[in-house]
């Protein structure tokens, strides 16, 4: 006699969470991750970001939750788009435009799963393609910018820095072909949410103790963490069919 497996919704729990800290950081600075945006973007994206990442929590609100996030990330992503057709040469542009539109597939997963035509199979392969083409950005963008990564990497690790951003660089990678290639995906999406959430606890926290007036410090933590709760939502739906 077989049992279905359990619900998970840690990363829907993880996701909104740093959504509603990403809403109430941008409303203490006046500014979203770092970019200076007009205000009238800036107010309605932060009371966006704490009023979908309050209803995202609850399972009667998470569509709705799930539709306003994805709204949010979406436009913010879709900002980036002027500075790719203005320097299409510099990563960073593309980098931060995939930093977002990770964060829209976290949405689109979760408020799919609430209520989608689509059939189990076609959610799956949507979820990983999506996310699977992030992180190959995430991968290029460590890879363009190795010696910045390097940096963020504690010295206290052994080791040493650079063999870490290189590690994690190449990580990246393979979890972005095992989720776009559909092999050991499960596996691939576990180990890099495990491997973002370290990233928050060991390089961000810290940062973010020995200089908590820094904005910056602040939104790269509540990214880290909101994407690795965007990369946890597709675990989850990976493992309803395990």
């Amino acid at each position: 006699m077989s049992t279905a497996t359990p619900v998970s919704n840690l990363g829907r729990h993880v996701f909104g969470a740093a959504a509603l800290a990403f809403g109430l950081i941008t409303l203490a600075w006046h500014e979203y991750n770092g970019g200076h945006l007009p205000r009238y973007i800036v107010y309605p994206a932060a009371a966006a970001e704490i009023f979908g990442g309050a209803a995202i929590q609850f399972r009667r609100t998470a569509k709705m939750g799930a539709a306003v996030l994805g709204a949010v990330y979406l436009v913010l992503a879709l900002r980036c788009v002027p500075q790719i057709l203005a320097k299409p040469q510099i990563y960073n542009s593309w980098g931060n435009f995939f930093e977002q539109f990770s964060l829209v597939t976290g949405a689109a997963i979760v408020y799919a799963r609430s209520s989608s035509p689509w059939s189990r199979e076609t959610l799956h392969r949507i979820g990983r393609i999506l996310l699977g083409v992030c992180a190959a950005s995430f991968a290029l963008e460590q890879a363009f910018y190795l010696g910045p990564t390097a940096s963020l990497v504690p010295k206290w690790i052994p080791p040493t820095q650079m063999f870490w951003a290189i590690t994690t660089t190449v990580l990246f990678a393979l979890a972005a072909a095992a989720l776009l290639s559909n092999r050991i995906a499960l596996l691939a999406t576990r180990l890099l949410t495990l491997m973002l959430v370290l990233f928050g606890l060991l390089v961000w926290v810290p940062l973010l103790l020995s200089d908590p007036h820094s904005h910056t410090n602040w939104s790269e933590t509540v990214e880290t963490f909101a994407i690795a709760g965007a990369a946890w939502i597709l675990a989850d739906l990976f493992r309803e069919s395990a």
